[in-house]
């Protein structure tokens, strides 16, 4: 079942106070970013925060963490139910927290342009060419 807009943003809106929150469309789901970073997925109208250790610490003040996949096959991640979704001031310190524990970005190598590749000729030799037989029954001119 695919999320619904409004819940989304109503999630986005909760988390303004972590900064420049976005979400884009991903599989018919959402990935919500802070800033360049990927810090939650919105999958079937539930929030999935990235596990972090810190976020971990931060979620366990007020009760036990629930983990989840988003979707089949996908690793754990901590899902974000119910009066912590509503509560914008905590779920925007979460956001924060996240984004923070996020490894740097790598910086993407320059591509080099392609190279030009001359075939070799084949080590082996082929077969010659066998010449044209005439057909029987016919005969040259002279």
């Amino acid at each position: 079942m695919a999320s619904k807009q409004s819940n989304v943003d109503f999630v986005l809106e909760q988390m303004r106070g972590a900064g420049a929150v976005t979400a884009r469309k991903m599989f018919g789901e959402y990935g919500i970013y802070l800033g360049p970073a990927i810090i939650a997925l919105y999958c079937d109208d539930e929030l999935f925060m990235k596990p972090t250790d810190e976020g971990r610490a931060f979620i366990t003040q007020r009760g036990p963490v629930k983990e989840g996949p988003p979707y089949p096959g996908a690793k754990q991640y901590f899902v974000i139910t119910g009066d912590r979704c509503e509560d914008g001031e905590w779920l925007s310190e979460l956001a924060r927290i996240t984004a923070a524990a996020q490894p740097a970005k790598k910086p993407k190598a320059a591509r080099k342009p392609a190279k030009k590749v001359h075939l070799a000729k084949s080590p082996t030799k082929r077969p010659a060419a066998k010449k044209p037989t005439a057909k029987k029954g016919r005969t040259k001119r002279r």
